[in-house]
């Protein structure tokens, strides 16, 4: 069953207040600490959960693109991307760490809120027959990226990211 904008609204929320306190109850030693089953520490997993709204937010305009096009178009596109995935998830787990160096527990929330809001304005303009539109996705560059995801899952993506990730911080709970 796919979640409604409601829903998907509220989880936006709740994201938002987790990773505030997180952040205001964390201490630096905490944040420099090594995470649960990564090699992330708690700072830079905190951020590659932020970075999972980034890449929704830069996704939406190419879902929309794609959905439009013949099936065969978006089938190669995606097959194109997981012949990639070595070099995605080096990329991934490299740019977390070296982007939480930038991205600060000020800059962090700063950006998630902002990313949110971004989002959140758009999905509050889909219409119905937006949401249901579907392409192909890289199923092999995350757990949760299925083969053929409609516009509404992609906006639900990023905080089932955002809730596995988060049992992986050694932080103490929200």
């Amino acid at each position: 069953m796919q979640p409604t904008k409601a829903e998907i609204l509220a989880d936006y929320s709740r994201a938002r207040t987790d990773l505030h306190t997180w952040l205001e109850n964390s201490t630096p030693a905490d944040l420099r600490r090594r995470s649960n089953g990564t090699r992330w520490t708690n700072q830079e997993l905190l951020f590659h959960m932020v970075f999972g709204y980034m890449v929704v937010r830069a996704l939406l305009p190419l879902v929309h693109i794609i959905s439009c096009m013949p099936k065969p178009v978006g089938k190669a596109f995606a097959a194109l991307l997981n012949a990639g995935t070595r070099p995605f998830d080096v990329i991934n787990y490299w740019g977390s760490r070296s982007a939480a160096l930038f991205y600060n527990r000020r800059r962090m929330r700063r950006k998630l809120d902002k990313t949110i809001a971004a989002i959140t304005r758009r999905l509050e303009r889909e219409s119905p027959g937006s949401l249901a539109r579907s392409m192909q996705f890289p199923d092999r560059w995350d757990p949760f990226f299925e083969p053929s995801m409609t516009l509404n899952e992609v906006y639900a993506y990023p905080t089932k990211h955002f809730d596995f990730h988060a049992r992986q911080l050694d932080l103490n709970s929200p």
